[in-house]
This record gives C-alpha cells, sequence and structure tokens, in this order.
C-alpha cells in the first residue's frame, strides 16, 4: 500500500507540472534544458521579447512558463492599445470632458510582468486603425459631428498623459518603452500624398485616417511631444518608438527617416534647441509570404533588415525588431529545416549589427514564438502556421536549437 500511495503521489506531482515542461523537442529536450534565450541574447546586447494576451496571461501557463524562461521582454497583443482602454460610456459623462479608460485587463498582464521581473513594451499610443470612431466626435457621441482640431488635441495629449502615468505610477519601471505612433505611413498610391516626404497616411482601406483629418498633420509629432513631455516630467526612464511594419524596404525606411527627423526638429527647448522626442524605430518582423510560401525564407530580406538597422542607427535611433514572425506555411521536413536554418542566419546577423562598440539592436521581440497549424484567416496569413520556434505543444523545435546555439556562439 505504501508504494502504491508512493506512485499515486509520483502521478499527481507530474500532472500539476505545467505543460511546457514536460514537452519533449525532436532532441529528446524540454524548455528547461536550456540556458535562456534572453540571458545569451544579452551578452550581444539586445533582448529576447514574447508577446501575449489576456488569456495566455489568465488561462495557460504552459505558454506563460516558456516566455519567463526564455524571455524579458513581453508586449500585449491588443490590450493597451487605445481601443482596448477607452471607455465610451464613463467618456461621455466626464465631467471634465476627458477621455476614461478602463485598465483593468492590461493591469493584470502588466501585473504578471511584474511579479515575474519581466519588462513590458508598451503598445500602442496613437494607431489609426480600428480606433473608436466615437473619439472624435463632440460628446463622445457617435451620432454627432466631428469636433473640432483643438478638442481632439486636447483629449489626444490627455490620452497619452493619462495612460503613461498610469502605468509608471502603478508599476513603476515594468513599462520600459512605448510604441507612441503606430504605422502612419502609407503604402500604396492614394494612401498618402506624393509630395509629402513622411508619406503620412491619409486613409487606410479607403477610411480616412481620423487622426490626419481631425487633429492635424502633425499629429504623428505632437503625439512624440506629448509623449516626451509626460516621460520628463515623471522622470521615468522610457524610451519612444515610432513601429510600422515593412520597415526594412527602401519607400517605406526612406519616409520612416524622414518622418524621424521631422519629429526631432519639432519642439525647443528653452534655450532654443530642438528637443530629441524619438528614441528608436520598432521594425515589424513580419518576414516573407503573406499566406503563401513563395518569397519565404528568402535572405534577401535579411540582408534589408541589416541594411535598415544600420540606416536607423545612423540617425541616431536605436533599434527593436518588433511582432517577428518568420513566416512557414509548410511543415514537411527539408522545409523545416529550411526555416531552422534561416532563423540561425537571422540571428547570425543581430549578432554582427551589434558585434561593435556600439549596439543599436536593443530587442528582438518574437510574436510568433508558437507553431499553430489550425490558424485560419488573418491569423494564418500573418503569422503562419509553421513559423514557430517550438511546436503548439512547446516541444522543442530546431530553429529553438539554431538560434540557442548561434546566440551561444556554437
Amino acid at each position: 500500500m505504501r508504494k502504491l500511495a508512493m506512485l499515486l503521489a509520483l502521478l499527481l506531482c507530474l500532472t500539476l507540472l505545467p505543460t511546457a515542461s514536460l514537452a519533449l523537442g525532436e532532441n529528446g529536450k524540454t524548455k528547461d534544458d536550456y540556458v535562456s534565450l534572453d540571458s545569451l541574447a544579452r551578452e550581444h546586447g539586445f533582448l529576447m521579447g514574447a508577446s501575449f494576451n489576456y488569456k495566455q496571461c489568465t488561462t495557460n501557463p504552459a505558454y506563460m512558463e516558456l516566455v519567463k524562461t526564455h524571455f524579458s521582454s513581453l508586449t500585449c497583443t491588443n490590450e493597451t492599445k487605445a481601443y482596448s482602454l477607452l471607455n465610451q460610456t464613463a467618456s461621455r459623462v466626464a465631467k471634465d470632458g476627458m477621455p476614461v479608460m478602463n485598465y483593468y485587463q492590461a493591469d493584470k498582464m502588466v501585473e504578471w510582468a511584474q511579479q515575474n521581473g519581466m519588462k513590458v513594451r508598451g503598445h500602442v499610443l496613437v494607431w489609426d486603425a480600428y480606433m473608436c470612431d466615437w473619439f472624435f466626435r463632440e460628446g463622445y457621441d457617435s451620432s454627432k459631428p466631428y469636433a473640432d482640431p483643438e478638442t481632439i488635441r486636447a483629449r489626444t495629449r490627455y490620452y497619452i498623459e493619462q495612460v503613461i502615468t498610469h502605468f509608471e505610477e502603478k508599476f513603476p519601471g515594468v513599462i520600459y518603452c512605448w510604441d507612441v505612433v503606430n504605422e502612419a505611413i502609407g503604402d500604396g498610391n492614394g494612401e498618402y500624398d506624393p509630395a509629402d516626404p513622411r508619406h503620412l497616411r491619409t486613409t487606410r482601406s479607403g477610411a480616412d485616417n481620423l487622426f490626419k483629418t481631425c487633429l492635424g498633420d502633425d499629429y504623428v509629432e505632437f503625439s512624440f511631444l506629448c509623449a516626451k513631455d509626460t516621460v520628463e516630467k515623471l522622470g521615468a526612464d522610457i524610451k519612444l518608438f515610432y513601429n510600422d511594419y515593412n520597415m526594412f524596404f527602401d519607400g517605406k525606411r526612406a519616409a520612416a527617416i524622414q518622418l524621424a527627423r521631422s519629429i526631432n526638429s519639432y519642439a525647443k527647448d528653452a534655450e532654443g534647441n530642438y528637443r530629441k522626442l524619438i528614441d528608436g524605430m520598432g521594425m515589424q518582423g513580419y518576414i516573407g509570404g503573406y499566406g503563401k510560401q513563395q518569397d519565404c525564407l528568402n535572405d534577401n530580406h535579411i540582408t534589408r533588415i541589416e541594411t535598415s538597422i544600420r540606416l536607423y542607427a545612423k540617425e541616431g535611433l536605436e533599434v527593436h525588431i518588433t511582432e517577428m514572425a518568420v513566416r512557414n506555411f509548410q511543415d514537411d521536413q527539408p522545409t523545416i529545416d529550411l526555416h531552422a536554418d534561416f532563423y540561425g542566419r537571422l540571428f547570425e546577423m543581430f549578432k554582427k549589427v551589434n558585434s561593435g562598440e556600439e549596439k543599436p539592436l536593443t530587442c528582438v521581440a518574437i510574436w510568433g514564438v508558437t507553431d499553430n497549424p489550425t490558424a485560419t484567416g488573418y491569423n494564418y496569413n500573418l503569422l503562419s502556421p509553421y513559423g514557430g520556434l517550438v511546436t503548439e505543444k512547446y516541444q522543442i523545435k530546431h530553429a529553438f536549437d539554431r538560434v540557442h546555439a548561434v546566440l551561444g556562439g556554437e
């Protein structure tokens, strides 16, 4: 009976262990058999980051154990965006006429990071996509006309001040940077004025960019000024970033550089010197074909990313690779091996750009950490089903091994 009791106790302990700790990879190892990716990356001057959402944070301990073991920087996928924080009902009855936010889910996530000794990339303060139309209306009422520019400027400044201040005062030092503005540069014909070197987005999918329409042509620069004023008032060590996709392609990169120059020549200090309002560029790292294997695992992308990091650095900007997903849509062994090799070469390049005294790359944040073979639609196209470092069951893949070996100098 004693042996049976001991066996039952052992089985109970095994069932309580996180799934991620038990998942054997292709080499028979688990995540716990490795020195953390983040500790190796820090030797080369950058943090390893991952994304998480509220559901993962509250109901998926296996995923959270994985990111806690191998990453140190987390990004909330949606919960710190304005459309997630803004509360229309409360805003409509606010006595001061300023917007009201609900921080419940975001607070839970940032609190988890704080309790586990991790940092958070704030993402994002100002983004036209999916933004609440009512924010721009008189009385926050969707049936009323759009408010005047002065009102929208006041609301935007207040929103930025309140959000940065809330997280810094409640969780001091946890949010170490903010993407102040996201995806403000247009791509296709008709999305921006060709005479504008910043290529500031006027429309998205045919709809007006309401920040530009309602606040003004300087809404990006103004947003950075508001963020910088707030950070300085708080005395906080928070870096301010611009974040966008396709930032390693020539046209987008040239516009981004012009936008950064415009931001840093927007406001002057008491001595008449221009204030540096932007600290860095967030290069979204969706690498490869959107929804198709064609153009995936192409070394030309690695070359473009390296060139872009170096050019942004020449502008005095540090670089974060954000939202990185090395796309792969095929699960046959030859392609899986190619995916692992590509991941290895990518990280060899990251090491190379940081090999000198200056280390412009300060974070690599992976959003496609795990495979998702059942993904459909947007998630399938954006992240790909087989682009992860680990499988959907948290088994270590060859891609993880290659990255780990490269960072470790093997």
